[in-house]
């Protein structure tokens, strides 16, 4: 429970707007600090690497309904470095190869977005945090063994190009995008798939997450407003009840 003046809370939930190289456990761990609470806990992880929206829910009614954030539609925006693949398929990991991009024509490259919008089988990549035997995928990818993974089923309603319609030259090359996806679709597959797509292999260089189902980071807390003397004042302000989250969610 959150005690502020002579008013108790016993559950609510917080749209964060996570900063780069903080991981989704360090902005539950900021929470329980603030509030004072043990019961915390987010609705669908974001990469350290990443940015944007998520969802903190504080207190066992709140986070009993974690199941039901994470089945909403999410929206990214992403940035590819194409010509260069990475072992994890991000900025973490180390560069496992080198392809000159080329030229790839604006055609070319809508007509690669165009065959990964719809319904998707997309194996997820080996450094995630999915469960092999109750230890997450990462922990086997960083001992180097090799796990079968099986492809899942997603659906991508919207893929654009967000950074103009001009072609691509050169040894690398970059290309930006807007995602809209359900649940369990992992953007840096995405990501690398594309490059594979195009000839020249990728790997993200940033990802922002927008929009988690009726949630907008735009509605957010700020690294920054949890971060000082009044962070607690914050973050009861812009609280969402769970009898709101309750209306939003029907």
């Amino acid at each position: 429970m959150v005690c502020v003046t002579d008013k108790v809370i016993e559950a609510g939930v917080f749209l964060i707007d996570k900063p780069v190289d903080i991981s989704s456990f360090g902005v539950v761990a900021r929470m329980r600090k603030i509030l004072g609470m043990k019961k915390v806990g987010h609705a669908g992880t974001l990469d350290p690497f990443a940015t944007g929206l998520l969802i903190i829910c504080a207190g066992r009614p709140a986070t009993k309904m974690i199941s039901q954030f994470m089945d909403g539609e999410k929206e990214y925006f992403a940035t590819l470095r194409l010509g260069v693949e990475t072992e994890t398929l991000d900025t973490e990991g180390e560069i496992v190869k080198r392809t000159d991009v080329g030229e790839i024509s604006a055609l070319q490259i809508e007509t690669c977005l165009e065959a990964f919008r719809g319904v998707q089988q997309q194996i997820p990549p080996a450094y995630s945090a999915l469960k092999h035997k109750g230890k997450p995928l990462y922990y086997y990818a960083r001992k180097g063994i090799k796990i079968e993974k099986e492809a899942r089923e997603i659906t991508i309603s919207t893929l654009e190009r967000t950074d103009g319609t001009g072609d691509i030259a050169g040894q690398e090359g970059e290309l930006q995008i807007r995602v809209v996806c359900t649940k369990g679709t992992y953007i840096r597959t995405l990501g690398a798939d594309i490059g594979t797509a195009l000839g020249c292999g990728a790997h993200l260089t940033a990802l922002r997450r927008t929009q988690s189902g009726r949630f907008s980071v735009e509605q957010s807390l700020s690294w920054e407003e949890l971060s000082d003397d009044n962070a607690i004042d914050h973050c009861l302000k812009k609280m969402i009840t769970v009898e709101e989250v309750a209306k939003l969610l029907q």
